[in-house]
């Protein structure tokens, strides 16, 4: 009987552990970094900047480092990631409680902790997500997603409930010492994890090493553009994430003018989004869908997300708006679970770092432009949030609509084959 013939095997189960605390420690760190800034610096450039400066890595590297997940151990490259993580911002949290007064010193060297955080995302989300089918059954992959998915996402709402609650009781040097162990501790859980890979060849000095990713790299692009439906629907993601992008950056002023509410709905909105979010993935991890039925329900869940943000621009009842926030996340979470299921079931094991990490720079490369757009384009509609959403999700709608009338992205949603896709 193989270890890998149920969800919850050891394996598994260390690798979702390590990642729920790490994540713990990693939403510890996001609220420090921007507490400790604001307080020190009174800058909201530097922490824009920050913050910016902390996802392009992860966005412009995603392709070199799916190309090392395959031609290396992803297990070594995982619990690597980890360890680098947490010595970053263990020294980081040193440098405070030695140094205090050397504000500068502090935020230069947090923001090469951001910035390094982002590098490190570039090769650990690959490693992690080509992984995941390698240690549960087939059959479960899709479980095995929303599992973490919904981990996630929990680790993040009560890391961010909790992290305003701890930066006030401990301080920022406290808070971060606490992020780098649960990093450290996450490697040491990922270091009796078993993951089974097929690796080439290993090349002969570091001439014949860059040579040969570089090779791989080129290979995982070419892999991607010969898959026409998977390329069709990279194009409408990326659609779809720039134009929903603006939604989260316009909510506050939603509730504000259009719901005339005070902040804390912004936080229930917020958590109605986080929980819509985990029923999806809920239903998406229990509920076993043919061909047909997974297409169309993937295809309703994309009209379900356009219609329930685009009509935030016309409702004005709070708890309707609560409703709709919550509709938009459980449709969202059902469709991206299936989907990176699909993404991982019909890419070749040796192929699937690479592809995840070109995928993630395709679909994510355009975020940073419609965060800077957004802004500009709010202050010249005078921060008038409805009729934004409004448009938005009317440019959502046609998308989708678009993107249901395309048979090579019908066709690939279905788990029809393509050259180079492995059986479904």
């Amino acid at each position: 009987m193989s270890p890998h013939d149920r969800l919850w095997n050891k394996d598994f189960f260390l690798l979702w552990q390590g990642q729920f605390v790490s994540q713990l420690g990693t939403q510890a760190f996001t609220i420090a970094m921007m507490y400790w800034l604001m307080r020190a610096t009174g800058s909201a450039t530097l922490m824009g900047t920050t913050m910016m400066a902390s996802m392009l890595p992860a966005v412009l590297l995603g392709p070199v480092g799916g190309a090392v997940a395959d031609r290396f151990s992803r297990r070594a490259i995982i619990i690597a990631c980890d360890v680098v993580s947490g010595v970053g911002v263990l020294s980081l949290a040193g440098l405070m409680f030695l140094a205090p007064e050397r504000t500068g010193l502090i935020a230069a060297w947090l923001v090469c902790i951001s910035v390094g955080g982002g590098v490190v995302r570039a090769f650990f989300a690959p490693a992690i997500t080509a992984a995941v089918p390698s240690i549960v059954p087939e059959a479960r992959v899709a479980a095995a997603n929303a599992v973490n998915e919904g981990s996630t996402h929990i680790s993040t709402i009560v890391g961010q409930g909790l992290g305003g609650i701890l930066f006030r009781v401990l301080g920022a040097p406290l808070l971060l010492l606490f992020d780098g162990l649960t990093y450290l501790f996450s490697a040491v859980s990922e270091c009796f994890i078993d993951i089974p890979q097929a690796l080439p060849e290993r090349a002969r000095g570091w001439r014949q090493t860059l040579s040969a990713s570089l090779a791989d790299l080129r290979e995982g692009i070419a892999h991607v553009r010969a898959r026409r439906g998977l390329m069709h629907l990279m194009v409408a993601a990326a659609a779809i994430n720039f134009f929903g992008v603006p939604f989260m950056v316009l909510l506050p002023f939603y509730v504000e003018e259009g719901l005339a509410k005070g902040p804390e709905w912004f936080g229930f909105l917020l958590a109605a989004s986080g929980a819509g979010s985990l029923l999806g993935y809920s239903v998406a991890g229990s509920v076993r869908l043919g061909r047909r039925a997974r297409t169309a329900a993937m295809l309703a869940c994309l009209f379900g997300v356009a219609l329930s943000l685009g009509l935030l621009g016309v409702i004005v009842r709070p708890f309707a708006a609560l409703g709709l926030i919550a509709a938009a996340g459980a449709t969202s979470g059902f469709f991206n679970i299936h989907t990176i299921t699909l993404l991982q079931t019909t890419t070749p094991e040796a192929m699937r770092g690479r592809v995840f990490g070109v995928l993630h720079t395709l679909v994510m490369g355009l975020t940073p432009v419609s965060l800077a757009l957004t802004g500009v384009v709010a202050d010249l509609a005078h921060h008038d949030a409805p009729l934004l959403l409004t448009a938005c999700g009317a440019v959502l709608v046609v998308v989708t609509a678009a993107a249901s009338l395309d048979g090579t992205l019908r066709g690939f949603l279905g788990g029809e084959a393509e050259p180079g896709s492995a059986c479904l």
